[in-house]
């Protein structure tokens, strides 16, 4: 079991960064495939960034590649998504997931645990 709380999401302009964080709860922390996916209001849950249960790999959306950087701290049962040069379509609920698996997926449903989100609002 894996318990997710968010942090850090928050009102910028365009062009400025933020730093999401993910903590998480449990022993099985390190043993997950952690993701980050996004919803904006009347779309579907999208996928942002993943990485392997030791950080050695990554991957990302398109719409995201080179702004967004994914890591995390397994000392810390910690996960981050450094968002830089951030647009307006940036906007959405921002969650974290956790898959307890070997391989990263981009489906949401592949992911059995779950954040309440953190809002991401990006002023033009």
């Amino acid at each position: 079991q894996v318990q997710l709380v968010e942090s850090g999401g928050g009102l910028v302009q365009a062009g400025d960064s933020l730093r999401l964080s993910c903590a998480a709860s449990g022993r099985t922390f390190s043993s997950a495939v952690m993701g980050w996916f996004r919803q904006a209001p009347g779309e579907e849950r999208e996928f942002v960034a993943a990485i392997t249960r030791t950080g050695g790999n990554s991957y990302y959306a398109d719409s995201v590649k080179g702004r967004f950087t994914i890591s995390r701290d397994n000392a810390k049962n910690t996960m981050y998504l450094q968002m830089n040069n951030l647009k307006p379509e940036d906007t959405a609920v921002y969650y974290c997931a956790a898959r307890p698996a070997l391989t990263i997926a981009t489906t949401h449903t592949r992911y059995d645990y779950w954040g309440q989100g953190t809002q991401v609002t990006v002023s033009s």
